[in-house]
């Protein structure tokens, strides 16, 4: 994943510069483009002025440093303007209607230039943030199909200094795993590594799952295994599932009214045109307006060098849930209302045919809202972790 992270590292900086500082610009008055329209004033007329010069030059000066101090008042002034806020609004979900829920804001409107180098303090004031207390301050997040543990970074660092503990996995054929996607046979052994830091956790230890797209069905996957050791699972615009269902059942219920997925979707057949694909692949050409309409350009180019194709084998698998694993851990759901590859509509159908606890409205995000409104997923991610255990 390191490589594939090179292009969003931070600027190079001097040695022990380690935060930046806004002081008086030292550039010469002219080269300020607050006062290009000053310094063009300026005439030189020969030796004769040069007190007049020198005279102006220090008026000019004086006046960039005072327009310098004006712009820093007038930022943290505007700071106290209220804003007309896109909101993410938490709802009930069905049967739940007496409960009452509190909105999730984010601090400011989303910007589709919105950058790696996003400021946490905006949404959330760590000191706010309580982890000592909570039945566990450790997530675990399953990336979708096609995606990798890479997907994250941005939601990793935010959570990572809000105080959680948190762990992105690449499952069996992503992201930096180097097994052949192709050769993937089973949902079991595609979601292994998930299983692995399962087995491994301590005795009374518990996490945070949370699942995007087809991670929603990992999840599922070792809910039914280890319902003991999951306080909470999260559906972040991810195939949340029945009883006896596929996610490729699932899908293809808006495959139909879906024109862009059709399109971008391209099979591989490994094993000859004659059997069934092994995998299944997304022109990149289609992927930007299916996966990121609303994210960052950065992360559209991440992506489009990072995404692998995804295992065919264990989307057509069948979940065995039951009531007593699986229903005994509680769910969330996060509706992304931009998302052009699971439509509103489906993860509305999700949710009316297998209620979660609480549903969230994520406003002005795409399918990858850990790229288009990571400060609005992280508000939500801690939210649901500060619910108290039933």
């Amino acid at each position: 994943m390191g490589n594939s992270l090179v292009c969003f590292s931070p600027s190079h900086k001097k040695p022990n510069s380690k935060t930046f500082n806004r002081e008086p610009s030292k550039r010469s008055p002219s080269s300020s483009p607050f006062l290009s329209s000053i310094a063009s004033t300026r005439r030189s007329n020969g030796s004769s002025k040069k007190k007049e010069m020198l005279a102006d030059d220090s008026l000019l000066q004086q006046q960039a440093i005072e327009a310098v101090l004006l712009f820093q008042n007038h930022q943290k002034n505007a700071s106290t303007i209220p804003l007309n806020r896109s909101t993410s609004v938490v709802y009930p979900s069905p049967g739940q209607q007496n409960q009452s829920f509190t909105k999730s804001s984010s601090s400011r409107q989303r910007l589709r230039s919105d950058a790696v180098s996003f400021q946490p303090l905006e949404l959330v004031d760590k000191q706010d943030v309580k982890t000592d207390g909570l039945e566990t301050n450790h997530f675990i997040l399953v990336h979708g199909g096609g995606f990798g543990a890479w997907c994250w970074y941005k939601s990793m660092t935010l959570l990572e200094e809000s105080g959680f503990k948190v762990d992105a996995v690449d499952l069996t054929g992503s992201g930096v795993d180097s097994f052949d996607t192709n050769s993937i046979t089973s949902l079991a052994q595609y979601v292994k590594p998930l299983t692995d830091i399962l087995e491994k956790l301590g005795d009374g230890k518990k996490v945070i799952l949370v699942g995007h797209d087809f991670g929603g069905t990992c999840i599922s996957y070792v809910m039914e295994l280890f319902p003991s050791k999951i306080a909470k699972a999260i559906f972040i615009s991810a195939a949340m599932l029945a009883s006896g269902q596929s996610t490729l059942n699932l899908f293809a219920q808006q495959t139909g009214s879906n024109d862009l997925m059709r399109q971008a979707q391209i099979f591989l057949y490994a094993n000859g045109k004659d059997q069934p694909p092994t995998a299944i692949n997304l022109a990149k050409k289609l992927a930007e307006d299916l996966l990121f309409n609303q994210s960052p350009a950065k992360d559209v180019a991440l992506a489009s060098v990072s995404m692998r194709p995804i295992p065919f084998a264990p989307v057509t698998e069948k979940l065995s849930l039951s009531g007593t694993n699986y229903g005994s851990v509680r769910r969330f759901f996060i509706v992304t209302q931009e998302d052009h590859a699971i439509s509103v509509p489906l993860q509305e159908t999700m949710i009316e045919s297998n209620p979660p606890e609480q549903v969230f409205r994520l406003k002005g995000s795409d399918h990858a809202p850990f790229f288009s409104r990571p400060q609005a997923l992280h508000r939500i991610l801690v939210e649901i972790s500060q619910i108290p255990p039933i």
